[in-house]
Order: structure tokens, then sequence, then C-alpha cells
């Protein structure tokens, strides 16, 4: 069997355990069977390339081994210093910041491959111009998502006058650029530095022009950007491999911001253009809306105590806080007293998808007692107490309530319909998204102040 042979063998090994691995990373059972599988597959995909890279090299064997030994190095270092060091809060942005690493590798792909491949037909120039566009509208939203996560510009969206027109005149320029580049292959690199540069505007305005509270959204679409752009780049390259691989991360991570547009009722079209066609609401409030209870931790863990059903709804500031280790605990200690005791996570809960469903399978949380919001909702109304640990626009009654809220007909969490309802907040600060929570100022509702973490370990000592 030859070289080729072997690699494109090992091509197809590859594949199909990356299509296993989605399958697998689908269901909180099954997740870690699914990575498992992805870093089999990504091994794989790894040896084989370098020997084709070998093979096919013009240069002495040692010479391109070492220049490709190099970079393995250099990466692997970095990775494990940032995995070691990032810690689990942070993941959203950094997902965001990986993903700007993807597109502009699509970025400097594009370019190597246009100004190493003499004489190209127009097909590849179709691609290496697509693929540019795609990896620079990448990079740059990229960053701006991973500026907004880690609070480092502020979150709301920016509201430039015209600013459809504005997306809409960038990407008119674009098809612009690619008739000349396509006309004037003599000129070509010209309109390809132009479009580069248009691309990293269009890029830059289209996530900056998005909410903070669409960012968990946003953080999956551009994932399906990264993926396209991955495929592009295996256009480019010839790359069998990176097109099937750019084709799944693309197609899953549009599937996935379809299915979170619809759990905030958001508009598909509408957040992947920027807030095309979207009108501004009524502008977020931090005032207070009326008198809040404050409660302590030995009275929570009194109302525990004579609680027969009890649903913990997790958000961000539970995540901030630690907590997670704490909330199992507490959880396995009621459920020992026979009480029911179930977790309502929301689609968008925290700032990733899926990222209180880890935090909680990190602490041992049984699956089985972690539903998603439409099968827990029927049940708050029926439910004693309801613990809201670090949770705000998701159990905001004024999305269901208020037609001129930011947050208006996002489908919440219905704390609110239980007996009692007890809110875990540092402070009377507004959420993410900027907007005042009505839940607060109800009458069965009470508020525990300070850190999550510690308040639950103090309910934990007074049971």
């Amino acid at each position: 069997m030859t070289v080729l042979s072997a690699v494109q063998a090992t091509y197809v090994v590859a594949g199909v355990l990356f299509i296993l691995s989605l399958a697998g990373l689908s269901q909180q059972e099954s997740a870690r069977r699914g990575n498992v599988l992805g870093i089999i597959g990504m091994a794989l995909a790894l040896v084989a390339t370098v020997a084709l890279a070998l093979q096919s090299s013009e240069r002495p064997w040692q010479v391109t081994a070492a220049l490709i030994l190099l970079v393995l190095v250099v990466g692997a270092a970095v990775g494990t210093w940032r995995v070691r060091k990032v810690e689990m809060v942070q993941m959203p942005e950094l997902i965001a910041l990986l993903h700007s690493f993807v597109g502009l590798a699509a970025v400097l792909v594009g370019y190597g491959s246009y100004l190493t491949d003499t004489g190209s037909d127009t097909v590849h120039l179709v691609e290496v111009f697509l693929g540019v566009l795609i990896g620079a509208v990448t990079f740059t939203g990229s960053i701006v998502a991973n500026l907004k996560l880690a609070a480092k510009i502020k979150s709301a969206p920016l509201t430039l006058p015209g600013r459809n027109w504005i997306n809409l005149g960038l990407v008119v320029a674009a098809v612009a650029l690619l008739a000349w580049f396509l006309a004037a292959p003599d000129q070509g690199i010209v309109p390809l530095v132009l479009m580069t540069l248009v691309a990293l505007a269009l890029g830059w305005h289209l996530v900056a022009s998005i909410g903070g509270g669409d960012m968990p959204v946003v953080v999956s679409m551009l994932n399906s950007y990264s993926g396209w752009a991955a495929a592009a780049a295996g256009f480019m390259l010839g790359n069998d491999l990176l097109i099937i691989t750019g084709a799944l991360v693309g197609s899953s991570g549009a599937i996935l911001s379809y299915i979170m547009c619809r759990a905030m009722n958001r508009s598909f079209v509408s957040v992947i253009l920027g807030g095309f066609g979207t009108e501004p609401g009524t502008a977020a409030s931090g005032d207070a809306e009326g008198e809040h209870r404050e409660t302590f931790a030995a009275d929570v863990a009194e109302q525990l105590a004579h609680a027969a059903s009890v649903i913990i709804v997790p958000g961000y500031g539970m995540a901030v806080a630690k907590a997670q280790y704490p909330v199992a605990d507490l959880t396995e200690k009621l459920r020992a007293r026979g009480v029911d005791v179930r977790f309502g996570v929301h689609p968008v809960a925290g700032r990733l998808p899926g990222h209180m469903n880890v935090l909680l399978a990190e602490a041992k949380v049984p699956y089985d007692v972690v539903l998603g919001m439409d099968e827990i909702n029927g049940d708050f109304a029926t439910t004693d107490v309801v613990l809201v640990i670090g949770a705000n626009d998701t159990v905001n009654p004024a999305a269901q309530e208020d037609p001129g809220s930011p947050i208006a007909g996002m489908p919440v969490l219905e704390v609110w319909q239980a007996r009692d309802v007890v809110v875990f907040k540092r402070s009377m600060a507004t959420g993410y998204a900027g907007v005042q929570n009505p839940l607060f100022f109800r009458e069965n509702t009470a508020m525990v102040f300070g850190d999550a973490k510690e308040q639950v370990e103090r309910i934990i000592q007074a049971l």
C-alpha cells in the first residue's frame, strides 16, 4: 500500500470517528465517549497528514520533520499552558478565541495558496476568495465575542445609524471585489487585500451589533463559521478530511444556533446578520420595581427540611462562584431525606451551550435529575421550593409579561409559579442582558445575598 493510499484510508476512519464523536456529544451520558472518539480521530488525522507532508515535500524529509515538530511543540506548549490556566467559567471566551484562530488560519491558507499556486483556474480563485472572506469575518467576529464575554467591552449591542445598510454595503463591496479579482488575475492581490479589510470590518460590526444576551447563540454561530472556514481551507489545500471536518462543524454549529434561537425566541436570520430586521426594545432598566425580601441560610435550610419537592435552577453566577460542588452535596443530602430534587437548566444558561450541564456533571450530579426547560416548566406549579442560584435573565417573568422588554418573547423557566422561590445573588444588580427582574420583588420570592458557594455551604451545615 502506498503512503497516499494509507493516508486516504486513515482519513476515512478519522471522518467516521468525527461523526461518531458528534453523535456521542448529543447526550450527557455518552459525551465522554464522544470526546474520546474525537481525540482518536484527530490523532489519526494528524499522523496521516504529517506522513503525507513528509512524503510530498520537496525539501529533505529531515528539514520538513523538524519544522513540523517545531510547530507541534509550540502549539502543544501553548495549548497545555492555557488549558491548565483557564477556569471552567472562562471557557466561553476561550472557545470564542479559538474560533478566531481558525478564521485567521483560513486567511493565511488562502493567501499562501494564491501566492504559491500560479496559473490557478477560476474555481480555485473563487475558493481562495471565499475562504479568505469567511476566515476574516470569523476572525474579527470571534475577537469581539471574546471581548464581550470577558467583559472587556460593553455587552450592549452597537447600534450605529443605518447599521443594516452598513452590512449590506460591505457585502456588495465584497461581491464587486470578487468580480475584479476574477477579471484581472495579474492585479489579484489588490482586490484580495481590499476584500480582507472589508471582511474584517464586516465580522467586527456583525458581532458588535448583537447584544450580550445573545452571546451564547453568537458563540455557536461563530463555531459554524469556523467550520466553513476550515472547509474552505480544505478545498484550497485539496484535503478531503479537512473538507469533511469543516462541513461537520459548520453544519452542526448552524443547527445548534437555530435550536438556540428558537429557545430564545430570536430570529436566526437576525442574529446571523447582526440584528438585521429587529427593532430595539425598551431600554433596559436597572431601577428597582418594589421592595425585596431578604432571607438567610438558616431560614432556607428550614424551608428545605419541610419541603417535599425542590427544583434547583443554576445560572452563570453559580459557575462564577464555583458553587456546583456544594450544590451537588446539598442535592445528595436532600435526596437522602426523601426530598424530590431536580434541576431545571435553560438552553442558554451560562454563556455557552451545555455550560451548566458540564458543571453539574463535573460535580457528579446524576444525569437523570438534570432536566431541560421544556421538561421541567410544567412542574413548577406543584413544587414547594425553587432555588435560583446565579440565574437572572432565564427566570425573568418580564419576558412573558412585558411586550416592551428587550427579552420579550424569550422562553424562560417559570420559577415564580412555585410555592416559594429563593434567589441567590451577590446584589440587586441586573443580569447580563441589563434587564431588571420583577421576580425579585414578588411576594413568594426571598433573596439570599452573598457568595453562592458560601451560602449553600451554610445551608448544608444548618441542615
